[in-house]
């Protein structure tokens, strides 16, 4: 049986979250993402990164991804 983890290791957390770990200590720094030492280790939440994907954040619509045709990139 597999069970989800209740915690993340930071680079897990970046990873889930599809971030790099600089932007994840940002997040942290920030007071964006909270996270709980244990020992030498810092580990995040489950429900932390979950809190912070269901935050009032606006979604862009109407932008190229990157690498698309409008990036300014290709003049």
């Amino acid at each position: 049986m597999l069970t989800e983890p209740i915690a993340f290791s930071r680079r897990e957390a970046a990873d889930a979250l599809r971030v790099s770990l600089r932007t994840l200590d940002y997040l942290l720094a920030q007071g964006k993402l909270h996270g709980r030492r244990i020992g030498r280790r810092i580990v995040i939440p489950r429900s932390e990164v979950e809190k912070l994907l269901r935050r009032d954040t606006p979604i862009v619509q109407g932008v190229a991804p990157l690498g698309g045709a409008n990036d300014g990139h290709n003049e």
